[in-house]
């Protein structure tokens, strides 16, 4: 059973999700402001955080930022009742791994927080790749430049392995989508290149400037040779 911490100042919302996210085989403990989600914090150890993105005590992208730096592996789903385009862009560009404007239909929120767990558990297969001063392990969700390394949050680990297994060839942006988010993008949905811009801000240019991820105009992204 999958451990969920929802932090949410709604207490109703709460209780409603956490009804119903047990009912779909969660196990959820809920927070009401970021103190207490910090102590939850360190007391357990998620599978995944569902966090909003006003709290009584701080800015949820506060939290999200600590999360971040505490723990980069931590698959993270922002909820906001504003639904504001910044908010879902400063979301997404400290790390979000997806996100939910509210209120959110309780079977969207589901599936997305098992697509996101699918994507916390690498397959077997998956061994370290090395192109050029760049190494990369899916497992660990490390990349290594010059012996430097950068942790990666989960999204941004299916994209670089992703591009990295075909490099040189495009991949569409549908294609990328469902295996960094699990899903496929809606209507302008930024989600995929806010992954890849914080992607691209970790991992930086080839030694001799070039970029390493490429964009094609309306379809897609490679990983430059």
């Amino acid at each position: 059973m999958s451990e969920l911490l929802l932090i949410d100042d709604d207490q109703e919302l709460c209780e409603l999700l956490v009804s119903w996210l047990s009912q779909e085989g969660f196990q959820v403990r809920a927070c009401h402001d970021g103190q207490s989600a910090r102590k939850a914090l360190a007391e357990t150890a998620p599978a995944a955080v569902v966090l909003d993105v006003m709290l009584p005590d701080g800015s949820g992208l506060e939290l999200l930022k600590q999360l971040r730096s505490d723990h980069p592996e931590l698959p993270v789903l922002m909820l906001s009742a504003r639904g504001e385009p910044l908010d879902r862009i400063l979301g997404l560009e400290l790390g979000a791994d997806d996100y939910l404007a509210k209120p959110c239909d309780p079977r969207e929120l589901t599936a997305r927080l098992r697509a996101v767990l699918r994507r916390s558990h690498p397959t077997a297969v998956s061994t370290q790749i090395e192109l050029g001063d760049l190494t990369f392990s899916p497992v660990r969700g490390v990349v290594s430049i010059d012996e430097q390394e950068q942790a990666l949050t989960i999204s941004e680990s299916r994209l670089l392995e992703a591009l990295l297994k075909q490099p040189g060839e495009p991949l569409d942006k549908q294609e990328l989508a469902q295996i960094a988010l699990g899903r496929k993008l809606t209507l302008y949905d930024r989600s995929l290149d806010m992954h890849v811009s914080n992607l691209r801000k970790k991992i930086g240019p080839h030694p001799d400037g070039r970029p390493r991820i490429v964009a094609l105009r309306s379809r897609g992204y490679y990983y430059s040779l």
